[in-house]
């Protein structure tokens, strides 16, 4: 039993370890994606990783973790990686935080991005890092991302897909239907940003993204081989029986060779990299192999249905450390190389598992897992038979000094015989160690971003890998084992010494309960208010909400006209005119106006105050002129707590009733109210006739107050009761009727008996009678309805502002007015 046991300790232990041993390999294997720099025009320098010097980018070079762009003004760029295109307008500072097969994590501290997604896996993130914010693209789109380092923000806008910002206190969704600008970094600020309109630099993005969608080599190769859509214009596509598909490049100089036009530069962590100089060379030089047929060069692709590994050059060297050429001065030591062909495999120059070993061919070739395991196993390359190194030209040698300084190819080529080539050894690696120019390449001196650039600090979801080893630290290891990049477990010793500097880079320590799923909240929506002449963008804050602002009280209108006073010889009364703002108050509601004509006063309601009525039993006949609406306020005398409400009115004489009758009666009618309402009313006033007293009211100045004249008590009580709020209420019709009836002001004291002879036309006087319900719908008139026309003398007038209708109105009211409506029947009868 014990050693059963002691048996099963020992296998989990070795599993273990093999464990361990195998997630080693994994972790060393270089990532199988990298970016190319697709484009360039004018002042773009790059920056290489591990070192702080800037130089000239140069088209087609293949960037990876650790590398910075800067594209200065009046220039742009375009950075490809496998399944998104990152265009880079003037004045634009990026580095690449990292890449590999998982996540692509740029950094952008100032400038503005045009980036276009065409594909991304489940499993992997592409992350742009600010200093505001880190925002994740989720979805195939079209996104604009800019930073402004002078107001420190980062506006978003999404045309097509959806993203995720994340900050130090929020995260939200960024979608097509909104963009957003954003200052600080916990997501609090933003303001909401209208679409913006195509500018140049989004015109030439898309005219570059056709140049993808349109591509005709994307049917005959893998979507993962990076640069494919320039093999369409500089070259055609032929089927050929043995390869398949072949594309063949368009005007070539002759004895040209594939790895002939371009330079070696030293990229880790791949080691010995080359960088073609051909716009169309980035494909054919780092995936697929070259065939020689028919006496052309042709590229054969990997298969269209596996994921391309990137490659940093499918060739075999020729020679070792002491392998030597003759030129005119004398003898020199040279490195040669020529191109794999299909079918045969791939061996890197850095350590790899043996799953990478097998990818990396077998996506790039057709290839059968004996061969590829009998080349991992075997380290002697000497006795494979390799196809192209007996073609005519195929061999391309250089001095070590123009390999190493990374010159240019064409220019130093060593003219290399037959003999030669098939007496020199095959390598898997140029024996050489590289020097600083190998990392730079050949190019001049660039341009440098702004200080600020480089120091500012950008917020991150994921955090990055830590700062490359510099290459100095790196030199003297790379010197001992010449041609070989280190291993990974080597540069974690080196980390220490890196002289790079670190990227400022701020990690989110929140920890996000999964991805965000809501959009920025509506705080924003309400600082997003239309403004003529004003910005479309306007702030909102989620922690700081704007409270709605409450509705400022209308200011009176009618306050400014002057008031026309009437002759002393025979004042006239504006009795109610001064009170009839009825389309205001009807607009406000009949409940609510009772219920707030005290609270907002009578200057509110009416922009005036007039003197009050005297509570007198004789009255004028002759007919009352309409004053303009809006008259200044009239000082008046204190008045009792019941009528304190009630504005005042100028008193005239008294006449007798049935002309006053005859003229009031238009404004006795109204069509809106039912015949039960009106039932009810005549109740009420009869019911009001005894015991009811007549309020004090205001009295007006001596000089605007006429005489009193003997009158019967009754009708005084009248005077003040029949003006209720449902006079007020009548309907548009009514109004405009009213309002060709108003009078001009008084004329003189002469003219107005013949005034008072004149009685209302006879239709009008019958209108007053009851109608039918349906034949009358309510509707308040428009606020801006003119005042009504003045009433006789003889007639009821209309209560004071402050008092309100009742739909219960006391009986005393229903029957004064019952008795009114009594009397003018009857007075309508003598007429007839």
């Amino acid at each position: 039993m014990k050693t059963q046991s002691l048996r099963l300790r020992i296998a989990t232990f070795l599993a273990g370890v093999a464990i361990l041993a195998f997630s080693g390999w994994v972790g060393a294997d270089p990532p199988s994606r990298v970016a190319r720099l697709a484009y360039a025009s004018g002042a773009v320098s790059m920056s290489p990783a591990g070192d702080s010097e800037w130089v000239q980018a140069t088209v087609n070079r293949p960037l990876t973790t650790g590398d910075r762009l800067w594209v200065d003004d009046d220039a742009r760029a375009e950075l490809e990686t496998g399944g998104a295109l990152v265009r880079m307008h003037a004045g634009t500072s990026v580095s690449v935080l990292n890449l590999d097969d998982r996540i692509t994590q740029l950094q952008l501290t100032q400038g503005a991005l045009n980036v276009r997604v065409r594909r991304i896996a489940p499993n992997q993130v592409f992350e742009v890092d600010t200093p505001n914010l880190a925002f994740t693209l989720r979805e195939p789109g079209a996104y604009r991302i800019e930073v402004d380092p002078d107001d420190d923000v980062t506006t978003i806008y999404v045309r097509r897909g959806q993203g995720e910002a994340y900050g130090d206190e929020a995260a939200y969704v960024i979608d097509s239907r909104q963009a957003y600008r954003f200052t600080g970094t916990n997501l609090r600020e933003y303001e909401y940003v209208d679409a913006l309109r195509p500018d140049d630099f989004d015109r030439w993005s898309n005219s570059r993204d056709r140049r993808y969608d349109d591509s005709r080599s994307a049917r005959y190769v893998s979507q993962d081989v990076i640069g494919y859509h320039d093999l369409d214009e500089h070259g055609s596509w032929r089927a050929d029986a043995t390869y398949g598909n072949v594309w063949y490049p368009d005007r070539v100089a002759t004895g040209w060779a594939p790895y002939r036009d371009g330079h070696w530069a030293w990229i880790d962590p791949w080691g010995w990299t080359w960088v073609d100089d051909a716009p169309w060379g980035f494909a054919v030089s780092h995936y697929g192999r070259w065939a020689h047929v028919g006496g052309a060069w042709g590229w054969v692709p990997g298969p269209v249905r596996s994921r391309a590994y990137y490659a940093p050059a499918l060739v075999v060297f020729v020679g070792g450390g002491n392998f030597q050429l003759t030129i005119s001065s004398g003898l020199v030591g040279a490195v040669a190389w020529f191109p794999l062909a299909p079918r045969e495999v791939y061996r890197p120059a850095y350590r790899v598992s043996r799953d990478y070993f097998e990818n990396i061919n077998r996506s790039n070739t057709v290839v059968n897992n004996t061969v590829i395991n009998n080349y991992y196993k075997n380290t002697n390359v000497t006795n494979v038979v390799y196809m192209n190194r007996s073609v005519e030209g195929a061999v391309v040698a250089v001095p070590t000094t123009a390999f190493v300084q990374s010159q240019p190819v064409s220019r130093e080529a060593l003219r290399v015989s037959r003999e030669t080539i098939g007496s020199a050894p095959l390598a898997l690696v140029a024996p050489l160690a590289p020097t600083e120019k190998s990392l730079r390449g050949a190019a001049a001196q660039g341009g440098k971003p702004p200080p600020r650039a480089l120091e500012r600090r950008v917020v991150a979801r994921t955090a990055p890998p830590p700062a490359p080893v510099g290459f100095v630290a790196q030199q003297q290891r790379l010197s001992a084992e010449p041609g070989r990049p280190l291993d990974e477990s080597v540069r974690k010793e080196l980390r220490s010494a890196a002289t790079a500097p670190a990227p400022a880079v701020k990690v989110i320590t929140r920890k996000q309960d999964g991805m965000p799923r809501s959009r920025p909240p509506q705080a924003a929506a309400r600082a997003k208010t239309p403004d003529v002449g004003a910005r479309s963008e306007q702030r909102g804050r989620a922690d700081q909400r704007e409270e709605p602002v409450a509705p400022q009280a209308e200011p009176p209108q009618r306050a400014t006209q002057p008031q026309i006073t009437p002759p002393q010889a025979a004042p006239a009364a504006p009795a109610a005119q001064p009170r009839e703002p009825r389309g205001r108050a009807d607009q406000r509601g009949d409940d609510e106006q009772r219920g707030r004509t005290e609270q907002r006063g009578n200057d509110e309601q009416r922009g005036q105050t007039v003197a009050p009525r005297p509570a007198s039993p004789q009255r004028s006949a002759e007919p009352e002129s309409a004053p303009p609406r809006a008259m200044p306020a009239v000082p008046a005398t204190p008045a009792t707590p019941a009528t304190r409400a009630t504005p005042a009115v100028p008193a005239v004489p008294a006449t007798p009733a049935e002309p006053a009758a005859q003229a009031r009666e238009p404004r006795g009618k109204s069509e809106q109210r039912d015949e039960r309402v009106q039932r009810e009313q005549r109740e009420q006033r009869e019911q009001a006739v005894t015991p009811a007293p007549a309020p004090a009211r205001r009295v007006a100045p001596p000089e605007e107050a006429a005489p009193p004249r003997a009158a019967p008590e009754r009708p005084a009580v009248q005077s003040r009761e029949p003006r209720d709020r449902s006079e007020q209420r009548g309907n548009g019709a009514q109004r405009e009727r009213e309002k060709a009836a108003v009078p001009s002001p008084p004329p003189p004291a002469a003219q107005q008996p013949a005034q008072r002879a004149k009685p209302e036309p006879a239709p009008d006087a019958r209108q007053a009678e009851p109608r039918p319900a349906a034949a009358a719908p309510k509707q308040a008139p428009p606020p801006s309805q003119p005042a009504p026309a003045a009433e006789p003398r003889g007639q009821e007038p209309k209560p004071a502002a402050g008092r309100g209708r009742d739909k219960n109105k006391d009986s005393e009211e229903q029957k004064l007015e019952e008795e009114r409506r009594e009397e003018q029947r009857r007075r309508d009868e003598r007429r007839n």
